[in-house]
């Protein structure tokens, strides 16, 4: 009987959870349900973000600050070079590289009314936060 509840529960937990949100590792849900697994849904363009050596992270986050859509353009370059991103699996290495150019392309052209601006400097910390992630480096949530 407890299985047969816990089977329940995991599948309601499972189904139930389609909003995206990021939750512990099990932690109670309002259903009364645990979570099991979580994962962070990504768009495209997130997902294409490559996995660079840390000091390289930087020097893109860097680029970014000062010249919107420079560190990412050469982050693009780094997935001709061997990064690991999200989406190579899926689309291949070349619709990656595309993809970080239309995002450098984005974030260039939207500079002079700000948005690009901002999407650079949270592009390149993305880069440092995945960067970091791959090295086990410890970071503040």
């Amino acid at each position: 009987m407890a299985q047969k509840e816990a089977g329940v529960e995991q599948s309601r937990v499972k189904s139930g959870d389609s909003l995206g949100a990021k939750t512990a590792v099990g932690a109670h849900t309002a259903g009364g349900g645990v979570v099991v697994e979580v994962r962070e849904k990504k768009g495209p363009l997130r997902a294409a973000i490559p996995t660079m050596p840390f000091p390289l992270a930087v020097i893109c986050l860097f680029l970014n600050t000062f010249i919107p859509g420079l560190g990412t353009f050469i982050s693009a370059f780094t997935v001709l070079c061997g990064a690991r991103s999200d989406l190579i699996s899926e689309r291949g290495k070349c619709c990656v590289f595309w993809l970080n150019v239309a995002a450098a392309l984005i974030q260039i052209l939207t500079a002079v009314i700000m948005v690009g601006w901002i999407m650079s400097i949270f592009w390149g910390m993305d880069m440092v936060i995945l960067a970091s992630q791959d090295q086990g480096v410890p970071q503040d949530v």
